[in-house]
């Protein structure tokens, strides 16, 4: 059987679900398409927490998102009575006078302050003392540590950001098509047909946000300028929490120079005794349909040994749960949010690199306005896909 539509997604995670429903919320025949159920946990939009920050060190053309992103948040908690977004604060620290590397931008803590200073952010420049005073429970400090403080920032709930959109859309009236594998795009004539096990889809414009599988069902060249990476995520038992008050923030903590001496991790939530934290590693590559999913004992006593161990008051190595998510990587560690240059009525949103989920609510809205406005209030240039020609 064949649906016809003015709009399908492909791909429910946390720009599809975005996009769902902001295209939903417009009063647009819509469908979305996902291979499992989402929420789940075989993409990137899982791990129960997402570092939200407005100051974005990884450049000055991702904030407006952001800053949407927190306002979307906002309503959707307001329309459905989820708790979405915790504003804990956001600390980012690395050495003083340091060119430590983070999502490929050296300098990271230096390029965050200019990202509030240029757009009005609140934030703080704390020195290791005044760290150490107001956050106890970073007790492994050099002394000569330089710290970004943002009070807005704080994290949101990948798993019920992704179901609130979703549960709105439905509302709205988009249809909802998941447990459904996408066998083929095609774009012939005045619209884009998408094969499925279940039949056809014939929708005037797709976008494709299906993260790992987007090089798998996009082709050329996307299948040359994104790469899976296998990423660990561990939660830790604690067993002392006194240090992590009400008001203790997300952190991005680099302890050395190169890309791989930094780490990152959440504060408990109420009546928790675990703490989440987590590194990168860009080095080995995968597949979705190879990874391997499970996260070994070795590997979260490595990760307790090399960035845990002797930083953070409380934190046992007793592993508590672990997990493996996936990261979609272009060569600039950038986004892509760009017509495919074969197919125009395919808009590709994905490859995240490590740094979407906080911009994904905004990205969403971004979308929808290109596609059923006509226009948009973010540049969406810095996003296309010629920078890599």
């Amino acid at each position: 059987m064949e649906n016809r539509v003015d709009f399908a997604v492909v791909g429910l995670g946390a720009m599809g679900s975005a996009a769902l429903y902001q295209l939903a919320s417009r009063g647009v025949r819509a469908i979305g398409i996902d291979r499992y159920a989402p929420p789940h946990t075989q993409g990137s939009s899982h791990g129960e927490t997402r570092i939200t920050r407005q100051a974005v060190g990884e450049g000055l053309d991702y904030i407006p998102f952001v800053t949407r992103s927190h306002r979307i948040w906002r309503e959707l908690e307001a329309a459905t009575g989820e708790t979405l977004f915790v504003d804990c604060g956001a600390l980012i620290m690395s050495p003083r006078d340091s060119q430590a590397l983070h999502h490929g931008m050296a300098d990271f803590v230096s390029r965050s302050i200019e990202g509030a200073e240029a757009f009005g952010i609140p934030h703080e420049i704390l020195d290791s003392r005044e760290v150490a005073r107001r956050f106890p429970q970073f007790v492994g400090l050099s002394g000569n540590e330089r710290a970004y403080f943002e009070p807005g920032g704080g994290y949101v709930m990948p798993e019920a950001c992704v179901a609130a959109q979703l549960k709105r859309a439905a509302e709205l009236g988009a249809t909802i098509e998941t447990d459904t594998e996408v066998l083929a795009i095609e774009q012939d004539g005045g619209g884009v047909r998408i094969s499925t096990a279940r039949g056809a889809i014939v929708a005037d414009r797709v976008v494709v946000s299906a993260g790992s599988w987007c090089a798998h069902l996009l082709g050329a060249p996307f299948d040359r300028l994104l790469t899976v990476t296998r990423q660990l995520l561990h939660w830790f038992a604690l067993d002392d929490t006194s240090a992590y008050g009400s008001r203790a923030p997300v952190f991005i903590w680099m302890h050395d120079q190169t890309e791989t001496d930094y780490f990152y991790g959440f504060p408990p939530a109420p009546g928790d005794h675990r703490l989440k934290v987590a590194t990168e590693q860009y080095d080995s590559t995968t597949t979705p349909f190879s990874v391997d999913r499970t996260v070994t004992p070795d590997e979260s006593a490595r990760m307790y040994r090399t960035h845990v161990e002797g930083r953070l008051a409380g934190v046992t190595a007793t592993v508590a749960k672990a997990a493996a998510c996936l990261y979609t990587v272009t060569p600039d560690r950038g986004f892509i949010i760009d017509r495919h240059p074969e197919k125009d009525r395919v808009l590709v949103v994905s490859a995240c690199s490590g740094h979407g989920f906080k911009h994904s609510a905004g990205i969403g809205e971004a979308v929808a306005q290109w596609l059923v406005e006509g226009r948009c209030d973010v540049d969406l240039a810095p996003f296309s896909v010629a920078r890599f020609r």
